[in-house]
């Protein structure tokens, strides 16, 4: 009977708090609330997970937030977070497709409730054409090892699967884990260490080869597939890193020298060409939309530590013929770094051919340790470029990716704490213009975010789940089978 007196008393008591903004007797601020993330004014697709949010504060006892749409519908969610169900969530944001969300929050210090002013979060109207998105999670210090893995999560909610971890296969290194313009049907990944080699998933199959011949001073990296899917282009490059005393910076990565080559899946052929593997460094290869041509980066010899101030990179590009699979003999300089005292890295062709989104810094061919680390825009039909205003911030912003569709990307960045990297999202339109990008939203944020002490890299979209025999392919690399590549004449 006890127990019935207080189910009735608390159903009424949230259905009074059900029927208004806030709980009853709560007194109105002008001001925004302080929540963690930040989603105020942010931008979202229909269909991702609940953007769940902290009220900021040691004295926050209760959190009320009621969520309703312009176009109709409304939710709430109550407790010492708010946690929104997940069903509630998506058929709001699908209703309210092209429309907004306004969101009231009140929270709760000792007896009394304090209601704030609503903000906004728009549905666009762009759908994201993702099942998920796929990362590397890794210490973001220096040491060796530390449990690195590469994972998957769904977006729609907020579960994550791994894809491949350290504990699968201890003590190596997993990294540039990259699918076909977001189709894991086509899948490439470098594994580093003992029995090390480069993955390329197709058909079903894996097949695992040994990429270093010849002029191949090391396994691929930093790939990017070719439209056809019969194509990849990898850089081949050394990765050294140096720490600073008394500056306030942490260190410096750079390569001693980078290159790229192209393999030919079909035959297992290494396709060359002398502007791409000369004394310069090249990196970041990126095939175009339409697949005829090839950006990257390219800086010039330096005596590296010592000139690492000197290192600034061009973007350029050159022809590709996939019917014959040969480079062409002109380069064009989109970017010219040494001219204008910056380097221009990272280069990411949007799919529909519109827009190259890159990363700018004042030195480096490794943006991620630039704190000064800028993603910027450029029409590739007019060649203007801008900086990305609404993304940027006074920390790192490197590693981006776009949806299949062209309108979603995602990127890191160290805005937070300048140490951990995390993945956040962003729509463009027809115009080029970014949203202000939201944090890959979790189900307690302020809980997860600060305690999970990995930081997120080389983020892409997943158009399906990958589907990777983890065990098979630890099973692989420990018994060290590799087809040789040759390169072609």
């Amino acid at each position: 009977m006890v127990m019935r007196k207080l189910y009735i008393i608390f159903f009424l008591t949230m259905l009074l708090v059900s029927c208004s903004d806030s709980p009853n007797g709560a007194v109105v601020s002008t001001e925004l609330p302080a929540i963690y993330p930040d989603y105020k004014d942010v931008t979202i697709p229909s269909g991702i997970a609940p953007l769940n949010f902290n009220a900021v504060g040691n004295d926050v006892d209760e959190v009320y937030a009621k969520v309703k749409g312009s176009k109709g519908g409304e939710i709430t969610a109550a407790g010492d977070y708010a946690d929104f169900d997940v069903d509630e969530w998506h058929a709001l944001t699908e209703r309210n497709k092209g429309g907004r969300l306004t969101v009231t929050v009140s929270v709760k210090r000792g007896d009394g409730w304090t209601q704030y002013r609503p903000f906004n979060i728009f549905v666009s109207p762009y759908r994201l054409d993702a099942w998920g998105l796929t990362y590397r999670l890794i210490d973001p210090g220096y040491e060796v090892g530390g449990d690195i893995g590469i994972y998957q999560r769904s977006l729609a909610d907020f579960n994550e699967y791994p894809i491949l971890t350290e504990k699968a296969v201890p003590g190596r290194c997993m990294n540039c884990h990259t699918p076909n313009r977001t189709d894991p049907k086509e899948f490439t990944s470098q594994i580093r260490g003992e029995n090390g080699g480069t993955l390329v998933y197709k058909n079903g199959k894996a097949v695992w080869l040994n990429t270093k011949t010849g002029p191949v001073k090391s396994a691929g990296s930093y790939a990017s597939w070719h439209p056809s899917g019969r194509y990849v282009a990898y850089a081949s490059n050394a990765v050294w890193q140096n720490f600073f005393t008394g500056k306030n910076e942490n260190l410096e990565v750079y390569h001693t020298f980078s290159n790229i080559f192209v393999l030919d899946t079909e035959t297992n052929q290494v396709i060359l060409a002398p502007q791409l593997n000369d004394s310069n460094q090249e990196i970041f290869p990126a095939f175009s939309a339409d697949g005829k041509s090839l950006f990257y980066s390219s800086s010039p010899k330096l005596n590296l530590p010592g000139e690492y101030e000197k290192v600034k990179c061009s973007i350029c590009s050159i022809p590709f013929d996939a019917a014959t699979g040969t480079f062409g003999t002109k380069v064009d300089t989109l970017l010219n770094g040494r001219r204008d005292n910056r380097s221009y890295i990272l280069v990411r062709p949007s799919y529909d051919g519109r827009w190259l989104m890159y990363t700018v810094a004042s030195r480096s061919n490794f943006p991620i340790a630039q704190r000064d680390a800028d993603l910027w825009m450029m029409d590739l039909r007019t060649h203007r470029a801008w900086p990305l205003t609404e993304c940027n911030s006074q920390q790192t912003e490197s590693y981006h990716n776009w949806s299949a569709d062209s309108h979603w990307f995602v990127f890191s960045s160290k805005r937070e704490d300048g140490v951990h990297t995390r993945l956040y999202l962003s729509s463009v339109d027809d115009k080029g213009r970014a949203t202000k990008p939201f944090l890959l939203p979790q189900q307690n944020p302020w809980k997860y975010y600060h305690a999970q002490f990995k930081a997120y890299n080389v983020p892409d979209f997943a158009l399906t789940k990958v589907n990777l025999n983890m065990h098979q392919v630890a099973r692989d690399i420990l018994e060290g089978k590799r087809t040789q590549v040759t390169v072609r004449k």
